[in-house]
């Protein structure tokens, strides 16, 4: 049974608003065994779509290379946007080595709400992926479910938009949204193509895409 921890620690920093929320990396980023194009920092496999989409966002120009520089440039924009990330998985085991969500198994959560106590500005979580199995939603809403919680609909579009209350340190309640985007993966792709908005957008332009799609997504929320 392959031990699958979590090679990265959570990226805050004081004054951090947003989150992005997912589960694991790929098994390599754990190991070590990076491959060449791959970035050794969060979300930064070569076949991941999250920086080539943030990339175009924002026109940052990143460099897509397994170096030092590749790193800082990606948390220089991370900090100059207020965005942190915070995977909700801590470690899990797999019988197969590989990076499916459904392949994890003894599944051991982060604690987030210490991450929401000490960083008392974040206001938003960016969930990469919906509340398929073992999906970051999914974990979130067992990890609320712990705590005697909820999320409460805000939209139930795609894509969903939630929330709910915690304890702020003031001792009112802090309203904290969550956003289910697309999953920035390429095994996402047939549930964008059975989107009736993506039917719709694709008809009017045949070039019109997933990443696109994604691009137009994840820039109302970023």
């Amino acid at each position: 049974m392959f031990v699958h921890q979590h090679p990265y620690e959570p990226f805050l920093f004081d004054g951090v608003e947003k989150l992005i929320v997912g589960t694991l990396p790929p098994p390599r980023f754990t190991t070590g065994d990076l491959k060449e194009g791959d970035v050794d920092f969060c979300y930064g496999s070569r076949d991941g779509q999250l920086w080539p989409i943030l990339d175009r966002i924002f026109e940052l120009n990143l460099t897509f290379a397994t170096t030092e520089r590749a790193i800082l440039e990606r948390k220089q924009f991370l900090r100059s946007e207020k965005i942190g990330i915070c995977d909700i998985v801590e470690s899990a085991e797999r019988a197969k080595i590989d990076a499916s969500d459904l392949g994890m198994q003894n599944v051991q959560l982060r604690d987030m709400f210490y991450f929401f106590k000490a960083y008392p500005t974040v206001h938003t979580l960016l969930f990469t992926g919906g509340n398929s199995k073992n999906g970051p939603e999914y974990f979130f809403r067992r990890y609320l479910k712990e705590k005697g919680l909820s999320l409460q609909v805000v939209s139930d579009s795609v894509p969903r938009v939630n929330k709910f209350l915690m304890s702020a340190q003031t001792g009112e309640q802090k309203v904290i949204k969550t956003v289910s985007l697309v999953a920035p993966s390429g095994a996402a792709n047939r549930a964008i193509g059975s989107l009736e908005s993506y039917k719709a957008l694709k008809s009017k332009n045949p070039a019109f895409n997933t990443i696109d799609f994604r691009v137009m997504q994840y820039r109302a929320y970023f």
